[in-house]
């Protein structure tokens, strides 16, 4: 079998409160990602999954178990320049053009700007017509599409996105749902999504990950096996709305783990 291209095994993640007290956000948690796959992590507000993008991206360690991108640690991933990250809040430089954001990794690598690719993204994203526009000048959407289109600058092995559409209005955040299913068919990059959003989840992703509340566990992973390319008539189907009924369902039920006696 080939070798995972995102792997967390036995990952523990406490976080210090002060007077030495600790707050555990996550706990003995495994989960590998295939090369290529595209998985959707859900679970209820403080269960830890934004915790667990940010392992992968390198902004925390764990305290216990192992973490690894594409076999190496996400600092050689990252140092590599082949890690791509979108979150919530677009981080666009005010003052820089939609073309000049989408350039910024080429320049933070010391590398000379690939003129052809940023053109080339610009119309990944549908923003043909705005290269020069400046995030004020742009919808939330677009400013989102143009956040996509830099994490995807330096053609990464793996995307990391996290509630990238969160902040947006629901009939927009629908349309960025198909503009993402489109992006990755094209693209096929190894992604991992952070999301709320069940119906979201299940548009986008190959497997959801449904995690407890905190301490975060993988509470029940569920493949999504309705047929690619999904549109809009995706979610027409009937078993659309069943999978998201039945994910829905286990959020909103109870953990199983903490109606267990203790030993």
């Amino acid at each position: 079998m080939p070798e995972p291209a995102i792997t967390l095994h036995g990952v523990v993640k406490d976080f210090p409160l002060g007077r030495g007290t600790t707050v555990r956000a996550l706990d003995h948690l495994d989960l590998d990602v295939a090369d290529g796959e595209f998985v959707a992590v859900l679970g209820p507000s403080g269960c830890g999954k934004s915790t667990v993008l940010r392992l992968l991206a390198g902004l925390e360690q764990p305290t216990r178990g192992s973490v690894s991108v594409e076999g190496a640690s996400p600092s050689e991933l990252i140092a590599g320049h082949r890690l791509g990250v979108a979150f919530q809040e677009h981080a666009l430089l005010p003052w820089a053009t939609a073309r000049e954001n989408i350039a910024l990794p080429w320049k933070v690598a010391g590398r000379r700007v690939d003129t052809d690719r940023v053109d080339a993204l610009l119309g990944l994203v549908g923003l043909d017509g705005f290269a020069d526009a400046r995030p004020r000048q742009l919808s939330g959407g677009m400013r989102q599409r143009v956040a996509i289109a830099r994490a995807l600058a330096l053609e990464p092995d793996v995307l990391l996105l996290d509630e990238p559409f969160g902040a947006l209005d629901a009939v927009t955040r629908r349309r960025m749902n198909l503009e993402l299913a489109r992006i990755w068919s094209e693209q096929r990059i190894t992604t991992l999504l952070v999301t709320h959003d069940v119906t979201e989840a299940v548009l986008l992703a190959d497997r959801v990950v449904v995690m407890t509340g905190r301490p975060g566990r993988i509470r029940q992973i569920r493949t999504i096996g309705l047929p690619r390319p999904r549109g809009t008539g995706a979610t027409r189907d009937p078993e659309f709305h069943r999978i998201v009924d039945e994910l829905t369902a286990l959020l909103d039920g109870p953990d199983p783990a903490a109606e267990e006696p203790a030993a």
